[in-house]
């Protein structure tokens, strides 16, 4: 009787797990940021299952910090997409029959608060299951820039640099020498897989394009430089020449604040000097006034003098008024005649 009984429980069971089977298995998925991630969940029922059909999907996020979240669920045939704010309008069915027994979500525009641990349920009862995918998120390399750290001359020491801008751990370089002989120098061979080469005692053999290749598990990318090593500079002719430079610089300036200093004091000089006139002051008479004047004083100091002496007095003064503006030829002054003596 005990032997029957565990018979009946174990094909029960058997039955039970033989109602709803979720096909996929548990499995991590690695994606490129701004990609989009394909998350499987194909599930089979059985007639035994005969209760409505749920699915859910639910997140959770990496930094454990935050509870579980409904991404997306399918109940009572609708679909409900706009449960969590972070991945809202980024997350669809991939099936337009979610019944037909495929649950895959397709996660969009990927961003690296998207990783996490994504779980499948689907409910029709008395059939439940559920699987787990892990989705990370990475970020491919880019803005890979080259460069030359030093002075490309003959005999210096320099390093050749390979930086990217973005890239997820970890990261793989790879030199290339692009022309010439196309070969790498047997010194530089310990750093081909590096991101700085150095270089030692530089030669004109090293001169030539070199690429640096940046790769994770997401992309890769590429950049160049072109190192030209050359004979070394007259660095002290360089030198001077810029000291020279500075002292005629200098001297220039000077000369312009110099001139702008004696222009300012000139028109200063010039405003004082104008603003010391005294307004009161008459204007100068003209010469003509200042000859009339003079001439009209003698006449009235002719009336008073004697016949006898007019003549010498006459020919005296007139002689001494200024002619310029004078026109007028001066006549002698009629006088009465004398009476005669008895």
């Amino acid at each position: 009787m005990a032997l029957l009984l565990r018979f009946v429980l174990l094909c029960g069971v058997a039955d039970f797990t033989r109602s709803l089977s979720i096909t996929t298995p548990d499995q991590m998925i690695e994606k490129a940021k701004g990609e989009t991630a394909y998350l499987p969940c194909k599930f089979t029922l059985s007639p035994e299952d005969q209760g409505p059909l749920d699915i859910e999907w639910l997140l959770s996020p990496a930094d454990n910090q935050k509870v579980d979240q409904v991404i997306i669920l399918y109940s009572g045939d609708k679909i409900y997409d706009d449960y969590y704010q972070d991945l809202k309008g980024r997350v669809h069915f991939t099936s337009s029959d979610v019944k037909s027994g495929d649950a895959s979500i397709n996660v969009t525009n990927l961003r690296l608060s998207d990783i996490g641990t994504y779980q499948c349920k689907v409910k029709k009862a008395p059939g439940v299951g559920n699987k787990k995918i892990q989705l990370t998120v990475l970020v491919k390399p880019s803005g890979i820039r080259c460069y030359v750290d030093g002075s490309e001359e003959i005999g210096n020491d320099f390093k050749l640099k390979c930086e990217p801008k973005e890239g997820s751990l970890p990261l793989n370089y790879e030199w290339q020498k692009l022309s010439n002989s196309q070969k790498l120098p047997t010194s530089w061979l310990s750093e081909m897989n590096s991101p700085v080469i150095s270089v030692k005692n530089a030669s004109t053999e090293y001169s030539g394009t070199y690429s640096c290749t940046v790769t994770n598990r997401v992309g890769s990318d590429q950049c160049q430089l072109h190192l030209n090593v050359v004979p070394p500079s007259n660095r002290a002719g360089t030198i001077a020449g810029a000291i020279v430079g500075i002292l005629l610089a200098l001297v220039l300036i000077g000369l312009i604040v110099f001139c702008c200093r004696k222009k300012r004091r000139e028109e200063k000089y010039e405003k004082e000097v104008h603003h010391d006139i005294r307004e009161d002051v008459p204007p100068p008479k003209s010469r003509t006034s200042t000859a009339r004047s003079y001439i009209g004083s003698n006449h009235s100091s002719l009336g008073s003098m004697s016949p006898s002496n007019m003549e010498g007095y006459s020919k005296t003064q007139y002689n001494q008024v200024p002619s310029e503006d004078f026109e007028r030829t001066p006549q002698s002054p009629t006088l009465p005649p004398a009476k005669e003596s008895c």
